[in-house]
């Protein structure tokens, strides 16, 4: 099938060749209604040129989009909304006036523009701003105007590339609580973003883009499950060297910090022990107080995956990210 009708963009077998440079070799996957999508790859990796062909910028040489049920069309700009991440404003202007001229763009009344923009000038704290030239913003004050015009018109889908980069770490969280927020909406958004820290905290589904090709999708817990390496941290009352010595029979030990009542010990179970095994050594050496699995972060399973599939393509394995 084409289309999945729980989809609300659907990337079939996507190619786009520039000269000599294949930046896209029949992409495929599908982006559904209502979540953060995460879009990661190392530099070059045909990101950019995805997202440029969902907003109709350019055209793919083969493959389709679908766009809520439909081949991707003209009309549907106005459903979509891009922050991309060269940022471009007019530095001449006047910032309340520039969101004013661009709302009424995305098809807005001018009432109804000047209501909702002001709404969200005051609450980004920039309203004070409002009749000042961009010029005269801070970057920061720029990205939240433009990150503003973006959402504006409340897109069915959201296109944002790399929109925490400039940010201070309290804006930086508005602006993930605001995406949390249109998603809770309905919007659909494309997160594209080398903060992986942002990624785990707010995406529900990833794809992994590597030259030009996709090399991993899915939903974001179970692709930590899949990659996860048995490991365990482990803390126990006392000193732990009781426990320590038991464990180094039977189990890979990975680490050991002492605290100031208590010991933790991270703990690889080898194969042919079961959790179990490892809990019955741990209850008759020491006293447990607490007992968690350990994923692998989504930064070291972007550095993994993308390393391994260069190493099986024989290309260099260094990234650029």
């Amino acid at each position: 099938n084409t289309y999945h009708p729980m989809n609300i963009i659907d990337v079939n077998e996507i190619s786009k060749q520039y000269s000599q440079h294949l930046a896209l070799d029949k992409v495929s996957l599908g982006i559904k209604e209502g979540i953060v999508f995460g879009l990661l790859g190392p530099n070059g990796a045909g990101k950019t040129t995805l997202i440029r062909i969902l907003n109709q910028i350019i055209f793919p040489d083969s493959g389709t989009v679908y766009f809520q049920g439909h081949p991707l069309e003209p009309n549907d700009v106005r459903k979509i909304g891009y922050l991309p991440e060269e940022r471009g404003l007019y530095k001449k202007m006047k910032a309340g006036e520039q969101a004013l001229y661009l709302a009424r763009l995305k098809g807005m009344s001018r009432d109804e523009a000047y209501t909702s923009l002001h709404r969200k000038f005051k609450q980004y704290d920039i309203l004070d701003w409002w009749n000042r030239p961009v010029e005269e913003l801070s970057k920061g004050m720029q990205q939240k105007v433009q990150f503003i015009i973006t959402t504006i018109h409340k897109p069915a889908f959201l296109i944002l590339d790399e929109p925490f980069s400039g940010f201070d770490p309290i804006n930086t969280n508005l602006l993930k609580e605001e995406i949390l927020q249109l998603k809770k909406e309905g919007t659909s958004i494309i997160l594209s973003t080398h903060n992986m820290a942002s990624v785990e905290e707010i995406c529900d589904e990833i794809a992994l883009i590597n030259k030009s090709r996709k090399i991993l999708e899915g939903n974001l817990y179970e692709i930590k499950n899949r990659f996860k390496k048995n490991l365990y941290s482990v803390e126990i009352e006392g000193d732990g060297t009781v426990l320590e010595n038991a464990l180094q029979q039977d189990f890979d030990l990975k680490g050991k910090q002492h605290c100031p009542y208590s010991t933790k010990f991270d703990v690889r179970i080898p194969d042919g022990k079961q959790t179990n095994d490892l809990l019955h050594t741990i209850m008759q050496n020491g006293n447990l107080m607490s007992f968690q699995e350990i994923l692998p972060s989504m930064s070291e399973i972007f550095i993994e995956q993308v390393e391994l599939f260069n190493r099986n393509n024989n290309l260099p394995c260094y990234i650029l990210i």
